[in-house]
């Protein structure tokens, strides 16, 4: 049961800090650097925010995917003994992560290529996409989380 401890415990953290820190970001981080920076240091900020955050996602990814495959494989009995909640859960984890993949391999890399090239119209354009999905992926993360947290009440 200690493994099962642990499983759960680092599945929550990694919870917490991919959504919490994508909700940092928007809701918090965001607004200030657009009322106090002007263009090419709220870009260069985002670079750097963004360059520290989304390593954190990779590995919080990695953690819920590991302890979730572990518990619902060992001690939950696999998916079919599964409630609707952990199949509700893993599908939006699952979009998450599409999600997450897509800002990283798209909009990022052009977003730190415009910057290195100086084009701050085509950099801001593609901060301006992450933006979105990331707000699309918080949207998400907030269901999960009220899946996870209520989900086996529900259905």
């Amino acid at each position: 049961m200690l493994t099962l401890a642990i499983a759960l415990a680092l599945h929550a953290l990694a919870a917490v800090f991919w959504v919490g820190g994508m909700l940092f970001v928007l809701f918090f981080v965001r607004p200030v650097a657009g009322r106090v920076l002007e263009a090419p240091q709220r870009l260069a900020l985002f670079r750097g925010v963004l360059g520290r955050f989304f390593p954190v996602v990779w590995l919080a990814i990695a953690v819920l995917l590991a302890s979730g495959y572990y518990m619902v494989l060992g001690p939950y009995g696999g998916f079919a003994q599964a409630g609707a909640h952990i199949h509700t859960m893993h599908a939006l984890a699952l979009l998450m992560a599409v999600v997450f993949a897509h800002v990283f391999f798209a909009p990022w890399k052009r977003f730190r290529r415009a910057l290195d090239r100086g084009e701050q119209e085509a950099a801001a354009a593609e901060l301006g996409r992450i933006r979105a999905l990331v707000l699309v992926n918080l949207g998400l993360g907030l269901v999960v989380v009220l899946v996870a947290t209520g989900g086996r009440y529900w259905y």
